[in-house]
């Protein structure tokens, strides 16, 4: 009869932890789409309303290193500047939404850090050059006087593993910046380096 029990207790803990992993899984599938931020989006919209930005700002974008940035205004005033990092966004998915998060500002300029996220679901570094080239094209189309400004992606000991991929990103993308009025390539990583090109130990 014990056993009985126990074996009930087992199955059921087993089924709600089954539960959790499949709701999990599910969640973490839907990262990987755009539309899986469409409330965050929704919220800067709403943000907007109550309080627009003014045209000719500069628009941070891009994955959670810039939606956790909160004393970016600070750190770049007099600059004005709006924050819309969200998540663990991919460059499509700023590009995707771009007409509702930054072309309606009509900023100044684009500071973009995306790019990690993009490595991290799969792709090569040549296919994220390709996501930043149809993000350029698709600001400039709108706005060709705009400046977009590519941080590049940043070493961390987290993802040791993947940096010779970010560092290959980060090549590219440089490489590309070179040929293109209006975009700049802001390097980031080398300060976070030592002198073996590996993680500071300070970093």
């Amino acid at each position: 009869m014990a056993m009985s029990k126990t074996k009930k207790i087992l199955s059921l803990a087993l089924l709600v932890v089954l539960l959790i992993l499949g709701v999990g899984l599910y969640n973490l599938r839907a990262m990987g789409r755009a539309g899986y931020w469409e409330s965050g989006i929704r919220e800067f919209e709403a943000a907007d309303r109550t309080a627009p930005p003014k045209p000719g700002v500069i628009v941070f974008a891009g994955s959670s290193s810039v939606r956790m940035w909160r004393t970016l205004g600070q750190d770049m005033y007099p600059l004005a500047v709006v924050n819309r990092g969200f998540g663990g966004a991919q460059i499509a998915h700023v590009s995707y939404y771009a007409h509702r998060i930054i072309l309606p500002y009509r900023p100044r300029a684009v500071v973009l850090y995306a790019g990690v996220d993009d490595l991290l679901w799969g792709k090569a570094p040549e296919e994220v050059l390709i996501e930043f080239q149809h993000f350029v094209g698709l600001i400039h189309a709108a706005l060709p006087e705009t400046w977009i400004y590519f941080i590049s992606i940043k070493p961390t000991r987290l993802l040791g593993g993947h940096w010779a991929a970010m560092k290959r990103t980060n090549a590219l993308i440089e490489e590309f910046v070179h040929t293109q009025a209006q975009v700049e390539f802001i390097d980031v990583s080398t300060a976070l380096l030592d002198v073996q090109g590996r993680l500071a130990p300070s970093s």
